[in-house]
């Protein structure tokens, strides 16, 4: 009885067995016909345009077939890449749950997230950083998504990334300058790139877009604070570089005799106002860019114009990762006036100053004289000995020229040898739990509403630096600007 059992129960494994054959060969032959009525078949270069097509039910039905997720084009590229390029989400969002990473490499080591910059998908950008796609890493040639964006023009994807990447923003405004892309300069300087920044030999972003003739990239520059007067470490304006390069137009639209406004000292009022309406400006071109997950929640309110920061008390002080807590404050925008004037030399109680212009011209003038084309008159020429800053142990002699400027009663002493300007570097910054905006200068004290005195101890072109007046602790604001 034993061997019959046996032998009946491998008649059965033999009979299911070959039940089971076309059964399979149906399944998969049913599969084929599905994915033929959808237009596709089991191959590779299908499953790629099923994933680029953002085609989710085709996509369930290969992998249904056993068709391998991780199957790479002739390039290298992933279906994950494809469909990042694609702006296709909902084939993404499927394939992460198949186990693709969303930092997978392909072609020239891009990431899903490379891909979409590239392929402008402006949206993909946005929900891959909200999966996790790491922004910091960088392709086979070394640039990282943000510097792609900016290589490639690809402006809304720059505005994405330019939260995540806060210390490559100068570097990035470098290079849109270089590759002349005025949208992605204005999307960079929103999120705070500094239009003071500089290469390591000095130039700035004007020099290096006059330099490389791009004239929109030159307009944009100067419409948003850039300096036309400043000069690199050998004395040469952006204008100056414009010329060598054989951009006459440019070197014009640059050196352009100064305004009225341009040879003004502005009062701490007009510098707010104009600190205030390019915040504003910036906020209503982009309202409607999103702010990404992992930013800091900040709102840009509409209120009365901001006012100097000193002796303020602000709201509450919040915890942080710095060395004291303060007031959540950001640091919108940055402004520091050069001035189209500089002291050459004193001679007795006569200053020779340099007019920049279309044309460079020498004036010398004595206490009581109009500067010319503007509202300044000088108060003062004189010698005096200053401590050397290199040096503490000795003391130099330094030509000083004091002006004032008649319409708004603003004082500064220009010295000769050091670029004159109107004003101190001044920040404006923002109290982000009551949207009140403050002017803040070197040496300004304010009140916390823990009581504690605060000191700016610095204001630079990209930080703001605090310090404790008690305990002498140091911390800095990064500059975030109008979007960040």
């Amino acid at each position: 009885m034993t061997r019959i059992s046996g032998n009946l129960a491998g008649v059965v494994v033999v009979a299911l067995s070959l039940a089971l054959i076309p059964s399979c060969r149906k399944s998969k032959d049913t599969l084929k016909s599905d994915l033929a009525e959808a237009g596709y078949q089991l191959t590779a270069d299908d499953w790629f345009r099923a994933s680029r097509g953002n085609d989710l039910v085709a996509l369930k039905k290969f992998v249904a077939g056993k068709f391998a997720v991780d199957t790479r084009d002739a390039s290298g590229d992933s279906a994950l890449h494809a469909a990042a390029a694609g702006g296709a989400q909902a084939a993404a969002d499927y394939l992460l749950t198949r186990g693709l990473s969303v930092d997978l490499r392909g072609n020239s080591e891009r990431t899903p997230l490379m891909a979409a910059v590239l392929a402008d998908q402006t949206a993909m950008v946005r929900w891959l950083l909200r999966q996790g796609a790491d922004s910091k890493l960088k392709d086979q040639d070394g640039f990282r998504p943000l510097m792609l964006a900016v290589r490639e023009g690809k402006s809304g994807s720059v505005g994405e990334l330019a939260s995540y990447n806060r210390e490559d923003l100068d570097p990035a405004l470098l290079l849109a300058a270089l590759v002349g892309r005025a949208d992605v300069i204005d999307a960079l300087t929103n999120f705070g790139a500094s239009v003071y920044a500089r290469m390591e030999d000095g130039r700035t972003s004007l020099m290096i877009a006059a330099e490389n003739g791009h004239v929109e990239a030159v307009k944009l520059l100067l419409d948003i604070g850039a300096s036309r007067f400043t000069t690199d470490p050998d004395g040469h304006t952006a204008a100056d570089l414009a010329t060598a390069a054989g951009h006459p137009e440019i070197a014009e639209l640059i050196s352009r005799d100064p305004s009225p406004e341009e040879l003004a000292l502005d009062s701490p009022t007009e510098i707010a106002a104009a600190m205030d309406a390019f915040v504003d400006a910036a906020a209503s071109k982009t309202s409607d860019v999103p702010v990404p997950e992992n930013a800091p929640a900040v709102a840009v309110t509409r209120r009365t114009p901001s006012t100097p920061l000193a002796g303020e008390t602000l709201s509450e002080p919040v915890a942080n990762e710095s060395s004291f807590p303060l007031p959540p404050l950001v640091m919108r925008h940055f402004r520091e006036k050069d001035m189209p004037v500089s002291v050459k030399s004193v001679q007795d109680d006569t200053a020779t100053l340099q007019l920049a212009g279309a044309v460079t011209r020498e004036v010398k003038v004595r206490a009581g004289d109009r500067i010319p084309g503007s509202s300044l008159v000088v108060v003062q020429v004189r010698r005096r000995m200053e401590e050397s800053k290199v040096n503490p142990d000795h003391s130099a002699e330094i030509s000083v020229v004091e002006v004032r400027d008649q319409s708004t009663g603003a004082t500064r002493e220009w010295i000769a040898g050091v670029p004159s300007k109107a004003h101190d570097p001044v920040a404006l910054v923002e109290d982000a739990a009551t949207g009140k905006r403050y002017l803040a200068s070197p040496g300004q004290r304010f009140n916390g509403a823990d009581g504690k005195e605060y000191l700016i101890s610095d204001v630079r072109p990209n930080q703001l630096v605090i310090q404790d007046v008690a305990s002498g602790a140091v911390q800095t604001i990064l500059l975030c600007g109008p979007l960040g």
